[in-house]
């Protein structure tokens, strides 16, 4: 069984970075994807961020120029640094593992294994 744990949600202001990072327990071996999805109140849960273990990446449009994912593999680790986070991106964010995958995105059916979830709040 995998298991996730994520990390680093919190409260900043409006203009402020925050980093998340997700640690897995099974090891990151080729065609392993990891992502970032986010879920606002009344709002449907939102790829944010992908990166598989061949390096390819995706992001939402809500996403690029601000947020990079990262992914090392000998700590077993995703990341996802936030820069000038605005309200809009106040969510509970998971972070989420699929195997065999070598192009993103896929759909969210496809993700089998999921973190509780961590809560990023913008606010002033």
């Amino acid at each position: 069984q995998v298991q996730l744990v994520e990390s680093g949600g919190g409260l900043v202001q409006p203009g402020g970075s925050l980093k998340l990072s997700c640690a897995t327990t099974r090891s990151l071996f080729t065609s392993t994807a990891m992502g970032w999805y986010r879920q606002a109140p009344g709002k449907q849960r939102e790829l944010v961020a992908a990166i598989t273990s061949g390096g390819r990446t995706f992001y939402a449009d809500s996403a690029k120029g601000r947020f990079t994912i990262s992914m090392t593999n000998a700590k077993n680790t995703v990341a996802l640094q936030m820069n000038s986070l605005q309200p809009e991106d106040t969510a509970v964010y998971y972070c989420t593992l699929a195997l065999g995958v070598i192009a993103l995105p896929i759909s969210e059916s496809r993700w089998p294994y999921w973190g509780q979830g961590t809560q990023v709040t913008v606010s002033t």
